[in-house]
């Protein structure tokens, strides 16, 4: 353990401390890896470099999630150019029937989309159309974003089922079969949003219910006009005319923390009644990914059709969500679909860099402290041995880490969960594979198991719903709560689900 291990686990705990006093770890971040680099290399250029390096070496391997994201949110960015989006989730607003209800349906409806599309893309169209209806059911905002959190960044997420991005990246270093990652992942990510949900209802949810004046007074903001809007046509299909400025689902602009919105801004002019084009695209989008999804599920449990290789879920859905963005385009604007093709994935890759490219920095100091990364970083030669600062650190403690399946579990969750600081909580998966893949030998526990356990860990902690420089940021503001208060309320029920979720998974999986 030389002076660069030392600095790199000071930082680390620092990032942690930080992370406990709910501030901010970016700046953190850029110092300790400044740090690192000049203990390492004995030198102000090598810590500088370090840190422009990190900073490309994290967008690098973050890039495949930035445009998954970036397609998935052009084609609902088309979708709602049409009016089609509203009218895709238009019967799941009469499921509302009062405020425990809608926790409810409000969960499982994000769940369900968040699996097909991941979270962060379909936040927006929650928020404009589901939550308001769930608010006038008696729903208080907070407990939506509890809601909100716990399925789509956490449990959506934590197994990444569909898309296969997560099991892939564990499957790497674990050397076992991505799907078998893949189905454990599933289970535990069940688990553990169950209980979270019931912990959070217990605690906080039931006892804010809103009765019908205060739910009349909530005034919703929407960080995007082009959603109020959404809610605006749908509303006039209906028959219920325009909306007064700052009404439920409204616009309004958030503070730079996501903490509360601003004073509305006026009412968007309302659009036309959806045409049929918009109904036939609201039927087909959903029945497109349905199909996908059974697909890949008869390729994985059936001989019917061919399985699709480890990982290639994302590319499938990507793939699927280009060509219907331009379809959708086509049918939206025959004259001048190829422009808004380019404006809508234009729309989709600032919207993800705007809510992950906080994670660029802290990334880049995760992997200064993994040797497949750490060598570029710090600019060494090719073929020089490149250091693992947080992998020889791990090496020193696993000979003390007991050789029972229990405490290789439990010992998995935690450095998942310490690798999702970085607020992704998908750079370290590789990482927390060949742990697993360590620890299983040694200890008789299933390789799989503990590299799934290890990959909810990181995926809750860094996916978010506990780092406020994660996603969580974007549900706090679209629900207009403080990200700070968010996080603290989801410590709690997040950490039992998992903690359940662990100590059933080493009886039974």
């Amino acid at each position: 353990m030389s002076a660069a291990h030392w600095i790199y686990l000071l930082g680390l705990a620092a990032l942690i401390a930080t992370v406990v006093a709910k501030r901010n770890v970016i700046a953190l971040a850029v110092v300790a890896t400044f740090a690192t680099g000049v203990a390492y290399g004995g030198s102000l250029v090598t810590g500088l470099g370090a840190i422009f390096n990190g900073a490309i070496v994290a967008t690098r391997e973050l890039l495949p999630i930035f445009i998954i994201i970036a397609l998935v949110t052009a084609m609902l960015g088309a979708m709602r150019g049409l009016g089609a989006d509203a009218l895709m989730i238009r019967p799941l607003r009469g499921l509302f029937r009062n405020g425990h209800v809608a926790y409810v349906v409000l969960a499982v409806v994000t769940y369900l989309l968040s699996m097909s599309f991941w979270p962060t893309p379909v936040l927006p169209l929650i928020a404009a159309i589901l939550l308001p209806a769930a608010v006038k059911a008696g729903l208080a905002p907070f407990g939506a974003a509890l809601a909100i959190a716990i399925t789509g960044q956490g449990m959506a997420l934590s197994s990444d089922y569909i898309m296969g991005v997560a099991p892939g990246l564990s499957a790497e270093g674990a050397n076992v079969p991505a799907p078998d990652i893949a189905d454990r992942a599933l289970v535990i990510s069940l688990i553990a949003g169950v209980v979270a949900l019931a912990v959070a209802y217990l605690r906080d949810v039931r006892t804010r219910m809103l009765d019908p004046v205060a739910a009349a007074a909530i005034r919703l903001p929407v960080t995007e006009t082009a959603t109020a809007q959404a809610t605006t046509r749908l509303e006039r299909a209906e028959g219920g005319g325009t909306r007064p400025a700052g009404g439920g689902g409204g616009t309004a602009t958030l503070t730079a923390t996501g903490g509360g919105p601003e004073p509305a801004a006026p009412a968007p002019v309302p659009a036309p009644a959806p045409t049929p084009q918009a109904r036939i695209v609201a039927v087909a989008v959903p029945a497109l990914f349905a199909l996908l999804l059974v697909f890949m599920l008869l390729g994985r449990f059936t001989s019917l059709v061919p399985d699709i290789d480890d990982g290639a879920g994302a590319p499938l859905v990507g793939g699927t969500a280009a060509l219907a963005l331009v379809v959708i385009a086509l049918v939206a604007n025959r004259r001048g679909w190829t422009e808004d093709i380019g404006g809508h994935f234009t729309e989709g890759i600032a919207f993800a860099f705007r809510t992950m490219g906080m994670v660029i920095p802290v990334a880049g100091f995760v992997y200064v402290g993994l040797s497949d990364y750490s060598g570029e970083i710090l600019g060494l030669p090719d073929g020089a041995k490149a250091p693992g600062f947080l992998l020889d650190a791990i090496a020193n403690v696993r000979p003390h880490i007991p050789e029972v399946p229990v405490f290789a579990s439990f010992a998995m969750l935690l450095i998942g969960m310490v690798i999702g600081l970085d607020g992704n909580g998908w750079p370290g998966l590789p990482f927390t594979g060949s742990l697993a893949g360590s620890l299983g030998d040694g200890s008789g526990a299933d390789v799989a198991t503990l590299a799934a356990i290890a990959q909810n860990g990181a995926s809750w902690t860094g996916g978010g719903t506990l780092v406020i420089w994660s996603s969580l940021i974007v549900v706090a503001g679209l629900t207009g709560v403080s990200v700070i208060d968010l996080a603290r309320r989801l410590f709690v029920p997040v950490v039992t689900g998992l903690v359940v979720a662990t100590a059933i998974a080493t009886v039974l999986l």
